[in-house]
């Protein structure tokens, strides 16, 4: 298996509930590292151009507002299998589908407020990386 990296979002929901260090010790559990991090404040246009693959889908106005309602804290997690072992942690996006023990079964509201966003492939890591972090910042 390959050391990869993944952009992972701590998103307003968990951040409002103060589940940062619950939600990174997850992380660490299961053996991803934290290599980048920071909280920031999206814009809507920040949120649009980052969900812009979602534009024409219902939810995508409603998502940019959510994730534009306050702080989340953005993140680069390395490890082997980076990407599937993230997605593996945070669960099934709807947490009622979700398995007992991950991110959006213990932590999320709704499949709205779900608490995390994980990159779903190592070329969109490597987007969405991108899109929040100069390489001088990733430190591992």
């Amino acid at each position: 298996m390959a050391v990869e990296r993944t952009l992972s979002i701590i998103k307003p929901d968990a951040c409002e509930g103060n589940h940062t260090g619950a939600i990174n010790a997850m992380f660490e559990k299961a053996g991803l590292r934290i290599v980048a991090q920071k909280r920031l404040h999206l814009t809507k246009a920040q949120a649009g151009k980052f969900y812009e693959v979602h534009s024409e889908r219902g939810f995508y106005d409603e998502l940019c507002e959510f994730m534009s309602r306050s702080p989340v804290v953005v993140q680069v997690l390395e490890g082997e299998s980076a990407v599937a072992k993230n997605r593996d942690v945070m669960g099934a996006t709807n947490p009622e589908e979700a398995a007992e023990g991950t991110i959006r079964k213990t932590f999320a509201k709704s499949i709205g407020e779900n608490s995390v966003h994980g990159s779903d492939s190592a070329e969109n890591a490597a987007i969405e990386i991108a899109y929040f972090f100069a390489g001088y910042e990733i430190v591992g």
